[in-house]
């Protein structure tokens, strides 16, 4: 039996990336799973869909359903967890993954995408936490698992390194870091009734599709992969919640500290090393 057997997990933002490879690997451990993005089929731009998501976890004889829906606007979200306890049963695992990454300087920081990334960013996980807990605390049992960014941490100076001059990362790294106060207050109020709540995020990134899309120069920095990060997440959605909640947890790091490998996102060895 897998770690996950007769659980329902619900992961956003799942339609690729991050996302995706949390479900998968999620599901390879026998949970049935709900993924959300804001369409079901292909992006104009990117690889991945919520249907390839879905079809990929059933090919590997896993339970998946793709329920499509914005997370920027808030009678799309209302019905996410309802549509998945409809389908699958009570959410015991939510993993908030789902972001909307602007990189820009301040100067060009827009009303609305500032709108759109406290929406998706931090509004979302909010009212999706809301949506879970009393469920999981009437079953005195559930894991969230919030995905964050090394965009939180403070830039140190002066003097300032050029990503900080000139990455544009403010508005994401402000949304960033009120969800890492978000994970550990929440951890706080809900630890006794046996829910973990937890935050994940990549040394500096994750090399995926939406990544690429942005630019960003990933030689330059520490890429770490999907399936270190979807391990990361299995292991902070499996854990005691007595004692490993509320944790701001970096991805080698942490592996590292529980001694645990890398899976590939089916459950068997890792290609990648």
């Amino acid at each position: 039996m897998g770690a996950f057997e007769g659980k329902v997990a619900l992961v956003t933002g799942a339609s690729r990336g991050i996302g995706a490879a949390i479900a998968e690997r999620f599901a390879a451990e026998g949970a049935a799973v709900a993924v959300t993005a804001r369409s079901l089929d292909l992006h104009p731009r990117l690889p991945g869909s919520l249907r390839q998501t879905v079809e990929t976890i059933e090919r590997r004889g896993g339970v998946a359903v793709a329920i499509p829906a914005d997370l920027s606007d808030p009678e799309s979200r209302a019905r996410i967890v309802e549509e998945a306890r409809s389908q699958l049963g009570e959410v015991e695992i939510l993993v908030n993954n789902a972001a909307a990454a602007f990189y820009l300087p301040f100067a060009s920081t827009s009303a609305r995408r500032y709108r759109v990334a406290f929406e998706i960013n931090l509004r979302a996980p909010f009212e999706l936490c809301q949506q879970v807990l009393p469920s999981m605390r009437e079953r005195r049992r559930g894991w969230i698992l919030n995905l964050s960014s090394q965009t939180a941490e403070l830039p140190e100076g002066p003097p300032y390194d050029s990503w900080h001059r000139t990455g544009g990362a403010i508005l994401y790294g402000m949304t960033k870091a009120a969800l890492n106060r978000f994970t550990t207050g929440l951890a706080a109020e809900v630890q006794a009734d046996g829910i973990a709540v937890n935050s994940l995020a990549p040394v500096a990134a994750v090399k995926t599709p939406g990544l690429e899309a942005l630019g960003i120069a990933t030689d330059r920095v520490s890429v770490e992969s999907v399936e270190a990060m979807a391990e990361a997440a299995l292991a902070l959605c499996t854990g005691d919640a007595a004692v490993l909640t509320g944790r701001l947890a970096r991805i080698t790091p942490f592996l590292e500290e529980i001694g645990r490998e890398v899976r590939g996102l089916d459950g068997g060895v890792f290609a990648g090393g």
